[in-house]
């Protein structure tokens, strides 16, 4: 197991640098999330992967799934470059360390590394703890020193530490010495309400380091004492706060993957060490972990069970998604003219999005990464152009269904779509026997020519789409047994020109996969029935064109 501190290198570069995980514990904490012992042993493989130096695994002893958490990891775990951190609080006002339970858990967790929250504002240690300053201090500095004689390297998180500097700064710079003169390795300034803007947090830190006797970050040596930055999002600034404090002269930056957390989540540490490495080329992971930043952040989600976010920095899938014409034009000349960075650099890729808004430019560098040379047909992109602008006026939407304007753009090119079969006609019945409440059933009967014969097939399903999907399946398996392995696995619906109540226009987007990709389609209809089937057959057509399975 490499050491926690990743060392940098450089003239103006910190000689140590800290990334600090803490998605298993504060991320956990978020609204709707609830990790498993299995979902915290599967999430720390990939933070270790991304490179992080310290991954807090939870609070055991106070926590029974973060107790077991730590007896298994000392089996199940083999981290190559972070370590593990047991998180805990500073012993009860009015004991010894060694005889405060919760304590003692910490060492029982065989964590390498302690992180303590303390409180650092001394309204909290008066209302919240109910006791005295002076004993607030000496709960950290017993605390830290105890754990630091059981071989622990700590961390102490000064809980409410910008809040309480504002109102009582004497107080709050206290507990900070205290923390370091009883060995703590760092100090994590915790704006633990989210409320500060960067240029508070900027004074605060340096007008700290000066106090405390401190030297800049950058010129922080191994094993010296550091200053860290835990920062939330409630005002919106993480990120910049979290860069203010390392300007300053932080060396120690804590966060949760996607900003997980609690209230409006904790700062995104994937977008906080892409800023530091690519914007200020300090090198804070371990090893080329960055490069896999948007894939680990998207399997993270999937262990989450919460969906990524598509706009978030760098990670997200609209990250480098371009969509006016205006940019596409100039992206074909030099990609760098509308991308702040090389997408590849955190493992994500530039995208273009069809829409009413593109122009031939967009058509041709879409179709260019879908796998068609369409350059110098310019007749060619204007009808494409023009269709997608017709179309979208009509209510389709692109963008969102990359598999429909694949087989839109095959149309164009070979004056028909891939025929690989014909719908002569389909309708569907929705019955309900009985009083309201009573569950209906729907049936759809599908008429189709394909392999030479004609077809009729029916099927039955929980709604009049679900059953023409069912009837679909049953007729085009005769010919192409390939289908069997289609399914849908999403379904969008959006109503158009809502206004004109059940007169308006119906979208929907379906996804549909074929067990190792997924591809997404579009139809628009006067209904909802109309705009599915829609849906459906361009999505059989695409799955059966891309399993490279001729018309039959």
């Amino acid at each position: 197991m490499t050491s926690a501190t990743t060392p940098v290198t450089g003239p103006h570069e910190p000689r140590v640098f800290h990334v600090y995980d803490t998605t298993l514990r504060d991320g956990a904490q978020q609204e709707g999330m609830n990790l498993s012992v299995a979902d915290k042993l599967a999430i720390a493989p990939l933070l270790d992967e991304l490179g992080v130096g310290f991954i807090e695994g939870g609070w055991p002893g106070a926590v029974p799934k973060d107790t077991e958490f730590f007896r298994r990891a000392a089996k199940e775990l083999d981290l190559r470059r972070a370590v593990l951190a047991a998180f805990g609080a500073t012993r009860k006002a009015g004991l010894r360390a060694w005889d405060d339970p919760q304590v003692r858990a910490l060492v029982d967790s065989e964590a390498p590394v302690v992180t303590l929250v303390a409180k650092s504002d001394v309204r909290h240690v008066e209302r919240a703890l109910r006791t005295t300053p002076d004993e607030g201090l000496a709960m950290i500095t017993d605390t830290v020193a105890f754990l630091v004689g059981e071989g622990r390297r700590v961390v102490v998180d000064a809980e409410h530490f910008f809040d309480g500097y504002r109102y009582d700064a004497a107080f709050t710079r206290a507990a900070v010495q205290a923390a370091f003169e009883a060995s703590a390795e760092v100090v994590a300034l915790c704006d633990t309400n989210g409320g500060m803007l960067p240029t508070w947090v900027a004074d605060t830190v340096a007008e700290l380091r000066d106090a405390v006797g401190l030297p800049h970050g950058r010129d922080a040596l191994p094993g010296g004492a550091l200053l860290g930055m835990h920062a939330h999002n409630d005002s919106g600034c993480a990120v910049a706060n979290t860069l203010a404090a390392v300007e300053a002269g932080a060396a120690h930056v804590q966060g949760t993957v996607n900003g997980y957390g609690e209230r409006t989540g904790n700062v995104d540490l994937l977008t906080v060490v892409a800023n530091l490495e690519l914007k200020h080329g300090v090198r804070t992971l371990t090893g080329e972990g960055l490069e896999e930043a948007t894939r680990i952040s998207h399997a993270i989600s999937e262990i989450t069970n919460i969906s990524p976010y598509a706009r978030q920095p760098y990670v997200g899938a609209s990250a480098f998604a371009h969509k006016a014409g205006l940019h596409a034009s100039a992206i074909k000349v030099d990609p760098d003219l509308y991308q702040h960075i090389d997408p590849t650099a955190v493992g994500n890729d530039i995208r273009m999005l069809v829409s009413d808004m593109a122009g031939r430019a967009s058509i041709e560098l879409k179709g260019r990464e879908l796998g068609f040379d369409l350059s110098g047909q310019g007749d060619l992109l204007t009808r494409v152009t023009n269709r997608v602008k017709d179309d979208e006026a009509r209510g389709y939407t692109y963008e969102a269904a990359d598999a429909s304007f694949e087989l839109l753009l095959r149309e164009e090119i070979a004056g028909e779509r891939p025929p690989d079969f014909r719908v002569e006609s389909w309708r569907t019945i929705v019955e309900r026997a009985g009083s309201r409440g009573t569950e209906a059933t729907a049936e759809a009967t599908v008429k189709l020519h394909a392999g030479g014969e004609r077809i009729v097939s029916t099927g039955e399903g929980n709604g009049p789409v679900n059953a023409l999907d069912h009837a679909l399946r049953l007729a085009l398996g005769r010919v192409y047994p390939e289908i069997e392995v289609f399914e849908l696995i999403d379904f969008k619906v959006r109503i158009l020109d809502t206004e004109q109540g059940t007169d308006a226009v119906t979208r929907v987007l379906i996804e549909t996969t074929d067990g190792s990709t997924s591809w997404s389609t579009v139809g628009v209809g006067p209904n909802l029935i109309e705009a599915a089937w829609e849906a459906l057959t361009d999505s059989a057509i695409y799955g059966l064109v891309h399993a490279g399975v001729e018309p039959r």
